[in-house]
């Protein structure tokens, strides 16, 4: 089916060729609530970074803690994330995200009756467990419906919910960190915890009534339309030999666990971005709380405009592998500078800039590779697993960034710590993955 531009003969006007026509219909319609209820579950992931400013000296809380506290996000989302995913598979996207959003909405919510490290760790776990599925979910949804030749572009406009959901929480989880302390004698960040998780429950029933399970479902597409999408998404899977048909026939896949060590990478290195560039500004000299908010902001604004123009050049030439490294890379050499400098504000925010930049261009391309590595009845399994995996490592890398920190008195050591993984996970997709047959 091809999907040129084809000339208008009333207007003289290139028209959209009926493939493009439909997935741009396509795309406008399941995009933007996917990219929102992303959106809504990066800010409720990532709140911590912000509320930490004030809990962590109000509960005694230590680096260390907060370590352990943020990596154990990772194990609930680990435990459960594969089942999740599998689950999707038997009882549709639209029962599966509403469970998803409702849980993870009292979870985060649930932060404000945080008062020791025990329930700090429990709720973070918690957290992890409800979201767990959710983003693999997506990808795979994603597979469902746009076929791998145009999947890079559209996978990195739902990944841009990263850049928005960090431009957004900082001036947010500032304001309401600043206005509505003491409120009904709750701290600010007790009222952040709140804020920003309940809304996720009313976005879990608006997504179970607006999503469709799959194209044939799809009221809004004609019965040409849904042709056209099934035979692209028919043709994937028949391109694709070796499909694995259960979970244990993916662990035996070797490129299970090197998808799995870069997507740590990409992983860790977003993690990093949302965790640390509050601190890192508040160190750097800025000590009130809205305004700390602001200026994060800035590193993910230019993130949402990389993220767009690496993954559209990432489909314009048909090339992932070392669209990913080359921005990994970047990212790895701007978190090292940032370890071996003492920096002012305007500096460390540029550097910080650049590693937001560039983590969040590798994100697109990226996470195209699971779905055209992996596709077909292996896909479920296999996606789940390599975010599963990755998400594993990221429970240990925030506790060894913990103990760097209590150990050193110093964030320079964590800086470095994230350089280097970035910098092996580049030097990964390049050397131990093959260049796949351009579409």
């Amino acid at each position: 089916m091809s999907s040129q531009v084809q000339p208008s003969s009333a207007t003289g006007v290139a028209a959209p060729s009926p493939a493009d026509a439909t997935y741009r219909k396509i795309k406008w319609r399941i995009l933007p609530l996917i990219m929102l209820c992303y959106t809504v579950a990066l800010i409720d992931r990532n709140v911590i970074g912000f509320a930490r400013l004030d809990f962590m000296h109000q509960l005694g809380f230590n680096e260390v803690m907060y370590g352990i506290g943020t990596g154990m996000f990772f194990i609930g989302y680990f435990v459960f994330e594969v089942p999740s995913n599998l689950w999707l598979q038997k009882i549709g996207v639209r029962l599966t995200f509403l469970r998803i959003m409702i849980l993870w909405g009292l979870a985060c919510a649930a932060f404000a009756m945080m008062r020791s490290p025990t329930e700090f760790y429990l709720y973070r776990f918690l957290l992890g467990a409800a979201e767990a599925g959710f983003f693999p979910g997506v990808l795979l949804y994603i597979t469902f419906w746009i076929p791998k030749a145009r999947r890079a572009s559209v996978t990195a406009l739902f990944m841009a919910a990263l850049p928005i959901a960090g431009m957004l929480g900082g001036p947010l989880a500032g304001t309401i960190m600043r206005l509505f302390d003491g409120a009904l004698g709750l701290h600010g960040w007790q009222w952040l915890f709140i804020v920003e998780g309940l809304p996720a429950c009313v976005l879990g029933v608006v997504v179970y009534y607006f999503l469709d399970n799959k194209p044939a479902d799809a009221k809004w597409l004609t019965a040409p339309e849904k042709a056209l999408v099934q035979a692209d998404v028919d043709r994937d899977s028949a391109a694709s030999p070796g499909q694995h048909h259960s979970l244990w026939q993916a662990f035996g896949d070797k490129r299970v666990y090197i998808l799995s060590f870069v997507a740590l990478a990409v992983f860790s290195g977003a993690a990093a971005n949302a965790y640390w560039i509050p601190t890192i500004i508040k160190n750097s000299g800025i000590k009130d709380v809205l305004h700390v908010g602001l200026l994060s902001s800035i590193p993910f604004l230019a993130g949402l405009v990389t993220q767009f123009l690496v993954a559209r050049h990432s489909d314009k030439v048909a090339e992932r592998r070392w669209h990913v490294a080359l921005c990994l890379g970047t990212a790895a050499a701007a978190w090292l500078v940032l370890g071996t400098t003492h920096l002012t504000t305007a500096p460390a925010i540029a550097l910080l800039t650049v590693c937001t930049a560039a983590t969040l261009g590798a994100t697109g391309p990226f996470w195209t590779l699971p779905g055209s590595t992996f596709s077909g009845p292996k896909a479920a399994g296999s996606i789940a697993l390599v975010t599963t995996m990755a998400g594993l490592g990221n429970v240990f890398v925030p506790m060894i960034v913990g103990v760097l920190i209590d150990k050193t008195g110093t964030l320079a050591a964590s800086q470095l710590a994230y350089g280097t993984l970035l910098l092996a996970g580049a030097i990964t997709i390049v050397a131990a993955t093959r260049a796949p047959a351009r579409p």
